[in-house]
């Protein structure tokens, strides 16, 4: 007996082995370069760059009104035109009778402020409290026999 006629009882079987060069090349598989060509190639999420492309809102905060100007109040306008359909002579004009009459609305829960402005002619005499009058509005309204508190 001699080395060269010895035989294996069993077949070797091997699975090829990737990322070592043979048939595969030097690359074995995974491209050239780059984040797909390295070892672990692990992506990044989705997620992660569709948050990357969004624009940005810069400055203070989303809206910079808000969070450089807090203590600013809002007006909720309503013109003389409307309190003249609204209501009758002698009325009392608060925001209260606004929101039963449907001339505003409630914001975020809480009654808005109201500033009642010149635009139309008033002709009935109104009692107005709780709500903020523009200089022409008083005028008008004084005009007509009307009275703010």
């Amino acid at each position: 007996m001699q080395s060269n006629s010895l035989k294996a009882r069993t077949k070797r079987i091997t699975s090829p082995r990737v990322g070592r060069g043979g048939k595969r090349g030097k690359t074995s598989g995974s491209g050239t370069k780059g984040q797909k060509g390295r070892a672990g190639r692990r992506m990044r999420p989705e997620m992660r760059d569709l948050v990357k492309k969004l624009p940005k809102l810069r400055g203070h905060g989303k809206n910079r009104s808000k969070t450089v100007r807090m203590d600013r109040k809002t007006f909720r306008p309503i013109n003389l035109a409307q309190l003249e359909a609204a209501f009758v002579a002698g009325d009392t004009v608060t925001p209260v009778t606004l929101l039963k009459k449907g001339l505003i609305s409630m914001r975020g829960g809480h009654m808005p402020n109201v500033k009642i402005l010149g635009t139309g002619v008033l002709t009935k005499s109104l009692a107005v409290s709780d709500c903020a009058l523009s200089a022409s509005a008083k005028a008008a309204l004084e005009k007509a026999g009307g009275s703010a508190v």
